[in-house]
């Protein structure tokens, strides 16, 4: 059977209970990251979830960017090369929306070397793409709800709250009005809002009054806001991220070990009344112990038992989630 049969019929097929498939930034395996062709390509490949990573314009409006920088994924430092920062980099912050649309967006490089970061992904300087806004994203998906009969829901990321506080605009103030506007507000819509920083999780769920699903996200080290992401990563620190949290996302080496086998983590988040949809599967850059794409599904599926996983690669964990 053809790949993109096997496609077309795991959109039905993978049902209510199944775990999560979210596409990390659409279907970023295949084409340029949060480009509106990504999600239109990660909705037609059955991804339940499709991510979206915001950050804000000079003139407030939300945008949808993994970095609060333009240089690794734009052509900025070529059309404004007066633009950038002391530190070298171009913030999108420091740029309106008429000039963000100006934009050329490409397979992700290194800005020292101009070299794509996956070298056999989409090729740079091929085919056109811009960067979208958060509504155009929104839109984009809600029409393919509509046409195809596939409900795909939406899982936004707060950029750098604090970040962006410093600097004078409050992203999550701006950015839960569009969500609210387009339906997302409750747990039973298909959205889940997640973030880095603790004190902004707490913040949506308490003074700002998200109502709808809530993912803690957890790094490695501390975060901007000082979080500690070891604390939270504990029986005591996952017990008191229940009360304002739905789940947690933490990297795939929190979940695997070395040898591929699952960490406390999992059963002590669901023992807390967490969900887990850790991050990222790369068929492209595969943890230490894997051969294979299909070992890594199977070690976090089957063996630790996750709720759902970002992948870079959404029909590649499509296709395991129906193969089982």
């Amino acid at each position: 059977m053809k790949p993109w049969l096997l496609l077309v019929l795991a959109m039905p097929l993978l049902a209510e209970d199944s775990p999560l498939v979210i596409a990390h930034r659409g279907a970023s395996g295949y084409l340029p990251e949060h480009t509106l062709a990504a999600k239109a390509l990660a909705h037609g490949m059955g991804a339940h979830y499709l991510e979206q990573d915001i950050v804000l314009t000079q003139d407030d409006v939300p945008v949808v960017l993994h970095d609060i920088h333009l240089d690794t994924t734009t052509d900025v430092a070529r059309r404004f090369p007066d633009r950038k920062r002391a530190d070298g980099r171009y913030y999108a912050l420091d740029f309106s929306l008429a000039e963000i649309k100006q934009l050329d967006v490409s397979e992700r490089f290194n800005a020292k070397t101009g070299k794509a970061v996956y070298p056999k992904r989409f090729p740079l300087d091929q085919s056109t793409f811009c960067v979208s806004t958060l509504e155009e994203e929104l839109q984009l998906i809600q029409g393919l709800n509509a046409s195809t009969g596939r409900v795909a829901g939406i899982y936004p990321e707060i950029k750098q709250p604090k970040w962006h506080r410093d600097q004078g605009h409050d992203i999550s103030r701006i950015v839960l009005p569009v969500l609210q506007r387009y339906g997302y507000a409750t747990k039973a819509d298909p959205c889940f809002l997640q973030c880095f920083e603790l004190t902004e999780v707490q913040r949506l769920r308490a003074k700002l009054s998200w109502k709808g699903k809530l993912i803690m996200l957890l790094g490695s080290k501390k975060g901007e806001d000082g979080t500690d992401y070891a604390a939270l990563r504990t029986p005591k620190g996952l017990a008191e991220l229940a009360k304002v949290a739905d789940g947690i996302g933490p990297a795939i080496h929190q979940v695997l070990n070395e040898a591929g086998k699952p960490t406390p983590l999992v059963s002590e988040a669901h023992a807390a009344g967490l969900k887990v949809h850790p991050y990222t599967l790369r068929a492209d850059e595969l943890p230490s112990f894997a051969t294979s794409p299909d070992e890594v599904h199977r070690a976090l599926f089957s063996e630790a038992k996750v709720d759902g996983l970002f992948s870079d690669f959404p029909d590649l964990t499509v296709r395991w989630l129906l193969a089982r």
